[in-house]
């Protein structure tokens, strides 16, 4: 028993302290998808660790380390818990609410009336779809009657994307920064009454074993993303399958490079993969916004087939510019952004092996 005890204890610590190296190997970085799951499964390595003290002095050391490890996980997730506190600034001016879908469709799920009909029903004023190919645009012709603004990029390499609106498109475009078949999608959008802000739909590609064997395009993607936001003058959100869990390291290098905020801050993890596996869902699917936006709701949806569930925010845009200089984000410095620079080098150095169509 103790020498099986020591066996978890090492794989534990191991596992805990791997992802600090920031190695990119999809090995490494897929341990922060299911840092939650060891955060659960130390506490019960503790549990089997109290019943063993007394018989080894190394036992009580073993539980020390768990106990401190997973302290330091405690702090990664605590603000995206319902516990922390945000602050939440007084607007005098601001727009309608805005609510938009944000929906990884699983290009191989041929549910297209499930969402077309959850479409009628929420009718968000944007919708963003994932891993939408010519099947799934030629599913969802019907919302096209409704949304009078779309953008189309339907592929076939599960990277696909499409874009519906009923707000005014000032403009959008399609970029590709880190390879010619990872498409995101950046809009300048306007309110009814008149207030305008950035739109980004972004997918970048996860690292696992039957994807891309390390993180650097999707790591690249997003610094890429971050930097082309810290250009632009006006409020920003950022939606979409970021293939990277909320606590991850490079979700947070994204907030500090872009000085977005990250809409679970204080709202719990609201996990949206695996759709079918309650208690193994993690939250992949991301929305960052500008401190000059108020977030009134942040939800899923319900399972219409996919292995993500659809991501629902409901906000608004203000005119509070104040809140830009008094919101308390934390800045880059000079070393992570020479890091930042680093992974869009390498980013658009790596070649996926996907097929362009």
């Amino acid at each position: 028993m103790l020498t099986f005890f020591y066996i978890l204890s090492g794989f534990c610590i191991l596992v805990s302290l791997l992802p600090l190296s920031r190695n990119q190997h999809w090995l490494v970085r897929g341990i922060d998808f299911m840092k939650f799951h060891l955060f659960i499964f130390i506490c019960l390595t503790i549990i089997f660790g109290m019943f063993l003290l007394g018989k080894s002095q190394y036992v009580a050391l073993c539980v020390f380390l768990l106990v401190c490890v997973n302290s330091y996980h405690i702090i990664s997730f605590l603000p995206y818990t319902t516990f922390y506190n945000i602050h939440k600034p007084k607007h005098q001016q601001k727009s309608k609410p805005i609510s938009i879908v944000t929906f990884n469709v699983y290009q191989f799920n041929k549910n297209y009336q499930g969402l077309t009909a959850l479409i009628r029903e929420v009718n968000p004023d944007i919708l963003l779809t994932m891993e939408s190919d010519i099947a799934w645009e030629q599913g969802m012709k019907s919302i096209e009657k409704v949304y009078e603004n779309h953008h189309k990029i339907p592929l076939s390499n599960t990277y696909g994307m499409h874009f519906y609106t009923h707000l005014k498109v000032v403009e959008i475009k399609t970029n590709f920064f880190v390879s010619d078949d990872i498409p995101s999608i950046e809009a300048l959008l306007e309110t009814n009454d008149g207030y305008r802000f950035y739109f980004f739909g972004v997918h970048p590609p996860p690292p696992s074993p039957t994807e891309e064997p390390t993180s650097k395009e999707r790591d690249g993607e997003l610094m890429s993303v971050a930097k082309r936001i810290r250009q632009l003058q006006g409020s920003v959100i950022v939606s979409g399958d970021f293939n990277q869990v909320t606590w991850g390291y490079t979700n947070r290098l994204f907030q500090k490079a872009s000085q977005l905020i990250d809409t679970r801050v204080g709202r719990g993890f609201v996990s949206t993969f695996h759709a079918r596996y309650k208690w193994f869902r993690i939250p992949l699917d991301q929305i960052f916004h500008s401190p000059d936006i108020i977030v009134f709701s942040f939800k899923t949806l319900q399972n219409i087939g996919s292995d993500h569930l659809p991501l629902y925010c409901e906000f608004s845009v203000t005119t509070n510019k104040r809140v830009l200089k008094d919101n308390n984000l934390e800045q880059i410095d000079n070393a992570e952004r020479a890091e930042m620079n680093t992974m869009i080098k390498e980013g658009k150095e790596e070649t996926g092996d996907r097929q362009f169509t």
